[in-house]
């Protein structure tokens, strides 16, 4: 069969195709244009294929933060602990009788004793009475709230912080039930699909390829379905990252499909975003706001940071500053302080007050095809070690690290990846006189206790 190529004929692989085909766009011409191969000198073929992008997946992001475990319903729910001491913030005061709107159904009882408090003045108070939505406090050191105009009818924030009674009287009437939040997500199903023409099956060029998952050798077609099968590896993980929730009457929920909570967007719905100054978190005073949030959340003592490189470089210079001698060109490595050595200008982690911060590049991040092509995600601090909450399914409460991703599975289907191959070609499925591969996943992301986390924007 002849093919006519163009004068100006196009280099290998000049224009990639969904699907491998013998075409114009891809032919290697050896008589004539520019790949002129009939002059008297004949070019240098290389038969292995350049690496020009290095590793070009960007997956690895779960299997260092979580783990992957079955599920076998279309919901997986869980439910974490609320706080164990009361508070309440931007609760309405009326200054004359010390009457406090508080959320319907509120636990605090007659003979609490708490802390309100506004901007500049604090005072303690004892609750009197109560209603379903209300709580009366009387001040220790005063008559009325209102007293030399101390508060006025406005917002406060208060908190328990014990209990007194008079000698004689009947002790707390009521108790307090333990608070808790339930979660949810759902799994989405994941697809992908690669074809090759029976006939091109055994027409192809063979070039010596290797791909990120380790394969190698000549077979062109099988190429493109290892870069398949690497690209719809990395749309797992890129998944349960960038997932959201469709919202009633959106486009995606037009279009038959629910979504499902990814890790951004659980930070920003239960988590903390930008909590360092201007969101940067490379150098000390905002590590220092960090390290306030953390204080008030659960104050995990051991977290790691995925940032991109720019972050990565700052935190090495904040640090690096941080010696006293490195001005001076007198602090040069580790072994007898000697000046050949080489320098290692990076750091892996740090310890600041109670808390360790250890750092990594997050390829994700970096990369000139998914989140380095934006600048609004900067990175995101996560908790080392595991959680304990209450799964619904099993009845009791269960030890889970803070990310772990939850894949569909029974005794007679394992969805966590499938993928299967039809047609003519090898498997002889059916007379299509073509290979087809089928990818197929069922997936969602746990994001437990994500006031611990938090995003860098």
């Amino acid at each position: 069969m002849a093919i006519n190529v163009p004068v100006a004929g196009p280099s290998l692989n000049a224009v990639p195709a969904p699907k491998k085909q013998v075409l114009e766009t891809n032919y290697l011409d050896f008589t004539g244009g520019n790949n002129d191969w009939s002059k008297q000198y004949v070019p240098e073929l290389y038969e292995a294929e350049v690496e020009r992008y290095g590793n070009r997946s960007v997956s690895s992001f779960i299997r260092l933060v979580g783990a992957e475990m079955p599920l076998q319903s279309d919901q997986v729910i869980w439910s974490e602990q609320g706080r164990l001491h009361l508070s309440y913030t931007a609760v309405a005061l009326v200054a004359a009788t010390g009457v406090i709107t508080l959320p319907s159904g509120h636990p605090v009882r007659v003979g609490a004793t708490a802390v309100v408090a506004k901007a500049g003045v604090t005072v303690r108070a004892i609750c009197t009475a109560t209603t379903d939505t209300t709580a009366t406090f009387g001040r220790y050191d005063k008559a009325l709230f209102s007293t030399d105009a101390d508060f006025g009818n406005e917002n406060v924030t208060l908190f328990v912080y014990g209990s007194e009674f008079a000698k004689g009287k009947p002790g707390m009437d009521g108790a307090i039930e333990p608070s808790f939040k339930s979660f949810s997500n759902k799994p989405i199903i994941i697809k992908d699909h690669y074809e090759v023409n029976g006939s091109d099956v055994s027409q192809l060029g063979w070039v010596e390829i290797v791909t990120e998952d380790g394969q190698s050798g000549y077979l062109w077609y099988l190429k493109a379905l290892g870069d398949t099968r690497t690209r719809f590896s990395d749309y797992l993980e890129m998944s349960v990252i960038e997932g959201e929730v469709a919202a009633a009457g959106s486009g995606a929920a037009a279009a038959g499909v629910s979504g499902s909570q990814g890790l951004f967007d659980a930070v920003i719905d239960r988590g903390h975003t930008s909590a360092g100054i201007n969101g940067d978190a490379d150098d000390l005073a905002d590590f220092d706001e960090i390290i306030l949030k953390l204080d008030k959340e659960g104050a995990i003592e051991e977290n790691v940071l995925f940032i991109n490189r720019k972050v990565s470089l700052d935190i090495d210079d904040m640090l690096a500053s941080m010696n006293s001698y490195g001005a001076g060109g007198t602090s040069w490595g580790i072994f007898d302080n000697s000046e050949s050595m080489a320098l290692n200008l990076g750091f892996s982690g740090f310890r600041r007050g109670s808390y360790d911060f250890y750092k990594t590049d997050w390829k994700y991040l970096n990369d000139a095809s998914t989140r380095g092509l934006l600048t609004d995600v900067r990175g995101v601090l996560v908790p080392a070690g595991t959680s304990s909450v209450y799964d619904e399914i099993l009845g009791k409460n269960i030890k889970r690290p803070f990310l772990h991703v939850r894949y569909r599975a029974s005794a007679a289907d394992d969805r966590r990846l499938k993928s299967y191959t039809l047609g003519s070609v090898g498997a002889r499925t059916s007379s299509l006189d073509a290979m087809q591969v089928e990818f197929l996943s069922e997936r969602c992301l746990v994001a437990q206790a994500a006031n611990n986390f938090m995003l860098f924007n």
